[in-house]
């Protein structure tokens, strides 16, 4: 059993049970021994509450020795071990300080877990002389506000017992090498220092973003505290984290909250070295507060302003704005220290500094490929968090999962890794004893089962096995996290770019130039030649219906962000009023609908990595386009809570029917023209689209448009490639019924001249496919003419589409 976290007091109850156990001749102990053990231990807050309740210590041992009897004289074991029931109780302990906010078991934690327990003895005993759970949880409450015991202080007296009960001093986790090491934050410590040493308001707050490092700071104090580095005026201090919440807890009646407060600020008085931390420092304001009694910032504000109290605080720039500077007489007796993100490289060199720790902590090697992913693709994908925390996070996951996955290989690769290791120790101390023969024979053995374990199977990776953080396990993590496909991370993007018109074009055909501009304006974003804080990029898609504008974005969510599902459609022809642009950003507050978040916002701030698609923005009221200039300028847009939404992961798609009348009537793009287009005609047109353009929108909106990508009507060799298209996932259904579906030009004239409208586009082309292809062929299906492995031939005459089957040996399913 594990007594890292009992207390001197605890660990000698257990063994004065041990010697109980022997006095009765037992072989083992049992909670009966425990519970006298606590007895005999004389001075502790459990003989205080018997003592209130008015049962003596011998009492209960008579009770005891009723129920038990001696052993017989036999050879006992020097440690006597623990009955099942027991080492229940001793887990039970634990729980029970976690639920009294306690990082200590001692022997009141105890006590209460014998009387959880229930079937041994001990609580059978307790329970005949009426002690409860409830009633002994509520007097031990009252009882540690005058008595408690905390192991994580010196173990010599101290002058301030309230306060290392309720706080955590830093100084001694410092001086016992249990701090992570704080890097690069030399200047946030000398302002701190600096203003530790004036003589009046000496009490700097570290304001800051959520997980930039303000906590670590104060434990950078500490460290240099102990080292020495640091100015006569603060040698000899110590720096204790108060837990504001441990300090409230068990405070039913009123005036323990103050009662505790004021015995805590007494001891700092008395002592004169304390250094006082309160992370979260907003919090002190209610805190305590009950009706008729003060809150814990209007008790400490008195000794502040005297100097009788030095405080270091902790909070957030909100929270600072709201809470602190709403109370100006709290305001004025703090000195603001403002703490930055670290950049990029400062991060790494703290990524570096910690690493040992957490390679200790996960049994894992870090490599520094993974530190530096960590770094990059937290900047680049999780964009609502602060470096370095997000680093670190990304770290501590990353490790976890590959010491998880380590414990889950084959047991032969197991041992395996076992002998690797003891053979790798066997070399190490061979080349200390300079045995270089040995050595040379030890390194040959190694290499052996480092080739068997490459030569395991895929999922038993060596590296997996040898428990090594690769930088694509972190980019596994940020995938978790973000959404992101796993191999967008890890795989070169510059030649998934490249080839980016070859992959959209597989699925939209006719729209080539468009296509084109829009992979030159990703490819121009993605190459880091534009404004980063923008979004990656904002198109205006001009065309008439049914061309492809809709499905051009669908397909541009697939190939950037791995789903055609990363995509966020707002039909603005819904938001032509005024009003509705509080749709987009959430309510005002006080109307229905405050928490629930906006149309807009909520969908990218829970998946910033989407394309967002406004279809028919020339609908929507100027209130709404408004909106959407920020936007596009900054990237970003503010909510109705305040909260601002990062764009600048996301493609803007505008879709519009400006000028489709000048696409339509003109006869380079006119339907029965399939010949080359003709670039200087374009151009013309693109002229006369743009100048419908500035009529229809305001230059402050199209001159943050990166590209207008104008649609051509589509040609009839166009509509021929979309039936082969849009026949495609008929044919994977077809093939799953063991038969093939083959089409002749003649067919595919039918279906072309018959599923397009100059007006409509391409969509009436899949009900066209639906009526002549699948319709006819579900009812030669049930009637039995088709079979399996055979062929269905379709031919065109006279505007109708006919069928022929004819036998194929076999048809080969695609899985």
């Amino acid at each position: 059993m594990m007594f890292s976290r009992f207390t001197q007091k605890a660990i000698h109850a257990i063994m004065l049970a041990q010697e109980e156990a022997k006095q009765f001749r037992h072989n083992s102990v049992g909670t009966e021994h425990i519970l006298l053990g606590i007895l005999e231990q004389g001075d502790n807050v459990v003989i205080q509450f018997l003592s209130e309740l008015g049962i003596s210590p011998e009492t209960i041992r008579s009770k005891i020795e009723e129920k038990i009897e001696y052993g017989k004289e036999t050879d006992q074991p020097e440690n006597i071990p623990f009955t099942p029931q027991v080492k229940q109780v001793l887990g039970y302990s634990w729980d029970e300080a976690r639920q009294l906010g306690h990082s200590y078991v001692s022997v009141e934690h105890v006590f209460l877990a014998l009387l959880r327990e229930q079937t041994g003895i001990a609580a059978k005993v307790m329970h005949e002389l009426g002690i409860s759970a409830s009633t002994t949880r509520e007097v031990i409450f009252r009882l540690l506000g005058e008595k408690v015991e905390n192991p994580e202080v010196p173990k010599k007296k101290t002058d301030t017992p309230t306060l290392d009960a309720f706080g955590r001093d830093l100084t001694w986790f410092a001086e016992k090498a249990k701090l992570d090491p704080v890097i690069g934050r030399e200047r946030e410590i000398e302002r701190i220092i600096q203003i530790l040493s004036r003589r009046t308001k000496n009490n700097p707050v570290l304001t800051g973003e959520a997980g930039v490092g303000k906590t670590a700071i104060v434990e950078g104090l500490a460290q240099k505290i102990i080292e020495g580095k640091i100015p006569p005026t603060l040698k000899g201090k110590r720096v204790i984290a108060l837990d504001l919440g441990l300090l409230v807890a068990g405070t039913k009646y009123r005036g323990e909250f103050e009662e505790r407060i004021k015995k805590i600020m007494a001891e700092i008085s008395k002592a004169g070295n304390i250094i006082l931390f309160i992370d979260e420092l907003h919090t002190i304001i209610g805190t305590g507060s009950t009706e008729g009694s003060l809150d814990a910032a209007n008790i400490l504000k008195p000794a502040l302003s005297r100097g009788e109290l030095q405080c270091i605080g902790a909070t957030t720039l909100n929270e600072y704005r709201k809470s602190i500077e709403g109370d100006a007489a709290l305001e004025r007796r703090f000195q603001s220290v403002m703490v930055e993100a670290p950049t990029a490289d400062q991060t790494l060199e703290i990524l570096r500094g910690i690493r040992k720790r957490y390679e200790d902590y996960h049994k894992v090697e870090i490599s520094d490929e993974a530190l530096e992913a960590a770094v990059n693709l937290s900047m680049r994908y999780i964009t609502d968090r602060q470096l370095p925390d997000k680093a670190v996070d990304l770290i501590d996951e990353a490790a976890s999962k590959v010491m998880l996955l380590s414990s889950d290989l084959p047991q032969e690769l197991k041992e395996l890794h076992s002998k690797l290791e003891s053979i790798n120790a066997k070399k190490q101390t061979a080349i200390r004893k300079q045995n270089f023969e040995m050595a040379s024979v030890l390194r040959d053995e190694e290499n052996l089962i480092r080739e068997s374990i490459k030569r395991m199977p895929t999922q038993t990776k060596s590296n997996i096995a040898e428990r090594i953080v690769t930088a694509e396990n972190v980019a596994e993590i940020v995938s978790v996290w973000t959404g992101v496909p796993v191999v967008q991370l890890t795989e070169e993007e510059t030649s998934r770019l490249l080839g980016m018109e070859v992959k959209i074009k597989e699925r939209i055909i006719g729209q080539d130039k468009a296509i084109t501009a829009l992979a030159k304006a990703v490819r121009r974003a993605k190459a880091g030649l534009k404004d980063p804080k923008r979004p990656t990029g904002s198109f205006l898609f001009l065309g008439p219906s049914g061309v492809g504008k809709s499905e051009l974005a669908k397909v541009l969510a697939g190939f950037m962000f791995g789903s055609e599902d990363a995509i966020v459609r707002i039909d603005m022809s819904e938001y032509t009023e005024k009003h509705t642009t509080s749709r987009l950003i959430g309510s005002p507050p006080g109307y229905v609908g405050y928490d629930e978040g906006g149309q807009l916002t909520e969908p990218i701030r829970r998946k910033p990595y989407s394309i967002v698609l406004f279809d028919e923005v020339e609908k929507a009221s100027p209130e709404v386009v408004n909106l959407l200039l920020q936007v596009l300028e900054d990237g970003r847009l503010t909510d109705s809570t305040g909260r601002a939404v990062n764009f600048k992961n996301t493609v803007i798609i505008m879709t519009s029917n400006v000028g489709a009348k000048f696409i339509e009537k003109s006869t380079s793009f006119g339907f029965k023209q399939s010949g080359n287009k003709d670039d200087a005609d374009y151009q013309k047109m693109k002229e006369r689209i743009q100048d419908e353009l500035r009529r229809e929108f305001r230059p402050e909106f199209l001159n943050r448009i990166d590209d207008t990508v104008i649609f051509r009507s589509l040609s009839k060799e166009d509509i021929k490639q979309i039936v082969d298209v849009m026949l495609g996932d008929l044919r994977k259904r077809i093939q799953a019924k063991k038969l093939i579906l083959e089409l002749d030009e003649k067919a595919k004239d039918v279906l072309s001249d018959k599923g397009y409208d100059p007006h409509h586009g391409a969509r009436p082309l899949r009900r066209t496919i639906q009526e002549l292809i699948e319709d006819p062929m579900a009812d030669m299906l049930l009637s039995n003419q088709i079979k399996e492995n055979e062929i269905v031939e379709a031919t065109g005459l006279d505007g109708k589409i006919t069928f022929n089957v004819k036998k194929e040996k076999k048809v080969k399913v695609k899985k």
